[in-house]
Order: structure tokens, then C-alpha cells, then sequence
């Protein structure tokens, strides 16, 4: 026990008074209080050195580098907030890529009437086909643009894009929105495209690409609010969405009166579905405020479905 509370005296009488003398020098603190003290087995041998530096370094702190990492992964993006240009190439690339398959299916679709079978478009197959393009016009897109689970939907759970995050109150049932795409607006849509399609007699034309321009911006949106979360970017992105459709049945106008006014009564839901994600964004501020209306640096990552895993739920 004297020799516990008196390590230098032990020293001493190992190692005789000058081991003594240059251990108490630069070590007044390495001997501390019991609760940090090296405990050594009297069966091994330890010269003074050896206990010093196992005391100093036992005492190097170890969790500096981790609080700072973990510190800086926790950074606010919207603190201040910075334009993600990155995001916004992809979204200009993604669109070029879609309108230039579109052009290059309908290119074909024009050979194989005209030049190969001769024959004018069926109208069946025309609403066919532009059924398909108002569903799942997303197969050209590169970018993850899953919409909301339809059966979650219905029986009013979560999914990514709805009730996922603070929605108004007067949102309407979750059942509204698939009777909506799928028996209203879609039928519309491929009936309205397909009396373009028999009025010119070609699928690539003017007022047919301003109209896949439309379900390309659309595409993006869903990538924005259902994938990404951008609740500020998403507010102007349902806005040129509705811009889009408005120009895409003044095309249709132009050709065919009718077309254009079919088309155009689909703005009634578009403008109903602008109000609600405005509203939402105006309902999920951060600590900063709300949310600003473009895309973050730091909030979410745009990447190309084609070229990396896709986990998420289909339509």
C-alpha cells in the first residue's frame, strides 16, 4: 500500500536516486489519482520509461475525429442555401433523353404506316398507344420517377408523394387519385392525341411532341416530389407542368378545335393538383423557414435510375 501511494519511492529503491530523479521531472503528472493509474503486475519488470510512455499515451483523447465527422454530416443545407446545378443538368438531360426516344418511336411509327404498310393509323391503336404514354410515359425517363403505391393510396396510407409528409386538410381521399389518372385524365389524354393523329396522319408532328413535352415535365415533377422531396422545387416544377399542358392544347387547338379543348380541360385537375403542393410546401418549413423554390444543394441526391439500383415501389 506505501508503495501504491508513493510510486517514486519505489523507484528509488529499484532503481536507485538518479532513475528517481529524472522520472519525477517531466512526469509530475503521469502518476494521477487511482482512477486513471497504471496498475502493474509485481511479476513483471517495467523500467520508468516504459510507464511513462504507456501513461501518456493512455491518456490521448479518441473521439475527436469522430465528433467531427458526425458534426459535419449533420449540416442544415438550408442554412444557406446553395443552387444544385448537378441537379438541374440531370433534369435537362433526363428531358432530352425522353422527347428524343419519343421523336425517334413516333419516327418509326410514321415509316411502318406510310412506307411499309401503307395504310392511315387505326384510330384503336392510336388510344392505345397514347393510353400507355400517359401511364407510363416514365420508361424513357433515366431518372427515378416513381409515383404514390396505388393500393396504399386507396386505403389512405403513406407512400412516397402522399401523406409521407404534412398535406392539407382539404386533400382530397386517397381513392380520387387513381380514378382520376387512370379513368379520366388518361382516356383523355390518348382520345384527344389520337384525333390529332388522324387529322395530320403522323405521330411525329408539332402538336404531338408539345403534348410528350408535357408528360416529360410531368415525369421530372414526379421525381422531384415523390423521390427527391424537393417540397420548394416542386412547387415551380407542378407550375410548368400546367404551363406545359396549356401550350400542348393550344397546339392541339390549332389542328382540331376539339382536341384542344379536351385537352385543355384537364387543366381543371392540374390546377387542383399545383394548390396542393403548393399548399404542402407552405406546411413543411424547416428550421430556416420555408423551403426556398429551387433545388438544394444537400437535401437530395439526383441520380439515373438506368445506371444504378432502382428500390423503389412501382406504380
Amino acid at each position: 500500500f506505501f508503495f501504491a501511494q508513493n510510486p517514486l519511492t519505489m523507484v528509488k529503491l529499484h532503481y536507485g536516486p538518479l532513475a528517481a530523479a529524472l522520472l519525477a521531472a517531466p512526469s509530475a503528472h503521469a502518476f494521477a489519482p487511482p482512477s486513471s493509474a497504471v496498475v502493474v503486475n509485481h511479476q513483471q519488470q517495467y523500467s520508468p520509461l516504459s510507464l511513462y510512455k504507456k501513461q501518456e499515451c493512455s491518456t490521448i483523447p479518441t473521439t475527436t475525429t469522430t465528433s467531427l465527422r458526425s458534426s459535419s454530416s449533420n449540416i442544415n443545407p438550408y442554412t444557406s442555401p446553395e443552387l444544385d446545378t448537378s441537379a438541374l443538368l440531370k433534369y435537362a438531360t433526363a428531358a432530352i433523353t425522353e422527347l428524343t426516344l419519343f421523336a425517334a418511336t413516333f419516327q418509326l411509327l410514321d415509316v411502318a404506316f406510310t412506307n411499309v404498310l401503307d395504310t392511315s393509323v387505326p384510330f384503336p391503336f392510336a388510344f392505345l398507344l397514347f393510353y400507355g404514354c400517359s401511364l407510363k410515359s416514365r420508361v424513357f425517363n433515366p431518372l427515378n420517377n416513381q409515383r404514390p403505391d396505388r393500393s396504399k393510396a386507396v386505403d389512405g396510407e403513406g407512400s412516397s408523394g402522399f401523406k409521407d409528409r404534412v398535406m392539407p386538410s382539404w386533400t382530397p381521399p386517397g381513392v380520387t387519385f387513381p380514378i382520376m389518372w387512370v379513368l379520366i385524365i388518361g382516356p383523355i389524354r390518348a382520345y384527344s392525341a389520337s384525333l390529332i393523329v388522324s387529322s395530320t396522319g403522323s405521330f411525329l408532328c408539332l402538336p404531338i411532341m408539345a403534348f410528350m413535352l408535357h408528360l416529360t415535365i410531368g415525369d421530372i415533377w414526379n421525381t422531384i416530389n415523390n423521390t427527391e422531396k424537393r417540397y420548394g422545387a416542386a412547387v415551380i416544377g407542378v407550375l410548368c407542368v400546367v404551363l406545359s399542358a396549356a401550350n400542348a392544347a393550344n397546339q392541339y387547338y390549332a389542328v382540331d378545335p376539339f382536341a384542344g379543348k379536351l385537352l385543355g380541360g384537364t387543366l381543371i385537375w392540374l390546377c387542383t393538383a399545383a394548390a396542393l403542393i403548393t399548399d404542402t410546401w407552405r406546411l413543411n418549413p424547416n428550421e430556416e423557414g420555408l423551403v426556398p423554390l429551387y433545388p438544394v444543394v444537400g437535401e437530395a441526391e439526383t441520380s439515373f435510375m438506368w445506371f444504378g439500383n432502382n428500390d423503389a415501389e412501382d406504380e
